[in-house]
């Protein structure tokens, strides 16, 4: 049985696990990013939804995270 102690090497590296952890939070930062906006009554209008922030800011952040994160998993 101690014969077949391999040590088995981890496929991704500390570079790796930096990359998706930066990632993740500029995922995170993205999604903060488009929160918030909403009116205090539910019958009146609020323009604040429609930010530049929230709606070409905040969804590039995302996607970049998420290319990030796939960077982060594929780079050897």
């Amino acid at each position: 049985m101690s014969e077949n102690n391999n040590l088995q090497e981890f496929h991704l590296g500390k570079k790796n696990f930096m990359l998706i952890g930066i990632g993740v939070v500029v995922v995170v930062i993205g999604f903060f990013l488009m929160s918030g906006g909403g009116a205090d009554n539910v019958t009146s209008y609020s323009p604040d939804i429609f930010s530049f922030r929230r709606m070409y800011i905040a969804p590039i952040a995302i996607l970049a995270g998420y290319g990030i994160v796939m960077w982060g998993i594929i780079k050897k």
